[in-house]
């Protein structure tokens, strides 16, 4: 909040025999005095007298400005906490080497070395005996706090408040160096070490880094293998928590994440990221190195480069056969080999190697077409037949015909102008070769 003159005067008084104080904060300095009082009456009562220019969205005083991002606090030691993050000052534990931002989070972790708050089922420490209530719950299954909204449940109320955010987009925590904004506190301290460039905690085994030590530990069950977390409904095992948890989607059907234009739901975050940048977006910014062509998504121009470098890097185990891509081991393994399961439509009997491409099947029987055009009401089965028809709104063209250096639109466009051109200019063998 940018301020361009704020005074806050915040005259406090406590009972007889108590000192009192009062504070006074300037908009364009960071410095705090206190002010001891000797007019104290026997009441308690608070009297907070406040000229801004902007609105207040807060019933509480918030008398503390941080000078760097605006941020206010009710407190000096909240004030004094956050300036920490920006000094970019860390504390280390000395027992495991794990680094904090500041001096509280080092004194509440220390607690989990001294195992002053272990729990009596399962062995795990914690750095305070709150958390350590909060993870009995674990254990006895018990969450008390309910979503108003679908209805969930956590074990605590801050855990409620982020899910909240998932339903209202609320996003309060803003990277004061890219903008970017997080839903979360933690996620918004892990996502400034990219800008830090900082990755102290190496893999001995593979030499890869990683910015956080939990990340490390986690990368280690790679190579010996470990999968702790199971599936409570079908025994799938996974290595990460959180990789449990949106899969137990699966088993619900819950999906929390609706896009807002086309209203299609996903069970993660970064599925529907990605569903909006290929299905709403024509927005291409990722270019490949060899031939120039433009991608909505890295990932796709990555598989993209394949083309170029002829890599193979999946594998068939029982026979010498190499394929680009997964999905291409996958088809190859259910026809040659006889190896994974077919997904037949109950409607046409048609098979298909991947259940995704089942479900877009049905679509058509149903007449289903859930991918709408942003420029005009035209609506589509798939995903890829909307990508097929969005050049049509736009001049830009991307493919290009080697003879005669004419621009087109669409790929199939090219490939039959370039027939007639190879005809033409009497290079028919090029145009075999290509076929």
């Amino acid at each position: 909040m940018c301020l361009c003159h704020c005074t806050l005067h915040c005259l406090m008084y406590a009972s007889a025999g108590e000192s009192s104080f009062e504070v006074k904060t300037e908009a364009d300095s960071n410095d705090i005095t206190e002010h001891p009082r000797d007019d104290m009456p026997s009441t308690f009562e608070v009297k907070i007298e406040i000229k801004t220019e902007a609105d207040v969205s807060d019933d509480k005083p918030r008398p503390y400005l941080c000078t760097v991002c605006d941020k206010r606090f009710t407190m000096k030691q909240s004030l004094t906490r956050h300036k920490e993050l920006h000094t970019g000052v860390m504390y280390t534990c000395s027992q495991c080497e794990k680094v904090f931002s500041s001096r509280k989070n080092l004194h509440y972790h220390m607690n989990i070395h001294t195992s002053k708050y272990k729990c009596s089922v399962c062995g795990k420490c914690y750095g305070s005996g709150c958390d350590l209530a909060v993870h009995r719950r674990s254990h006895s299954g018990e969450k008390l706090f309910e979503c108003t909204v679908c209805s969930k449940r956590f074990t605590t109320s801050s855990n409620l408040v982020v899910h909240t955010r998932i339903h209202n987009g609320e996003k309060p925590y803003k990277c004061y160096t890219c903008d970017k904004a997080f839903s979360h506190s933690v996620t918004l301290v892990r996502h400034m070490r990219v800008h830090t460039g900082n990755k102290s905690y190496k893999c001995s085994l593979c030499n890869k880094a990683f910015n956080r030590s939990g990340i490390l530990n986690t990368h280690m069950r790679v190579h010996m293998g470990d999968k702790p977390y199971k599936c409570s409904l079908c025994d799938k095992t996974f290595n990460r928590s959180g990789i449990l948890n949106t899969h137990m989607r699966v088993h619900t059907g819950d999906k929390p994440y609706k896009c807002s234009l086309c209203n299609k739901s996903f069970t993660q975050s970064s599925h529907l990221q990605l569903h909006k940048r290929r299905v709403h977006s024509n927005s291409r910014p990722y270019e490949c190195p060899f031939c120039r062509k433009l991608f909505k998504t890295n990932m796709d121009m990555k598989r993209h480069l394949y083309i170029h470098t002829d890599a193979k890097p999946y594998s068939c185990r029982h026979c010498s056969g190499r394929f680009t891509r997964l999905n291409q081991l996958k088809r190859h393994l259910l026809k040659s080999h006889n190896e994974g399961t077919w997904f037949t439509c109950n409607i046409c009997q048609k098979k298909f190697a991947q259940k995704d491409n089942l479900r877009k099947h049905l679509l058509r029987h149903e007449d289903v077409k859930p991918y709408v055009c942003s420029e005009c009401p035209k609506c589509f089965y798939t995903a890829v037949e909307l990508t097929k028809h969005q050049p049509v709104h736009s001049d830009y063209k991307q493919f290009c015909c080697g003879l005669c250096g004419k621009d087109f639109k669409r790929k199939p466009d090219v490939k039959r102008h370039f027939k007639k051109c190879s005809d033409r200019f009497g290079c028919t063998d090029v145009w075999s070769s290509l076929a």
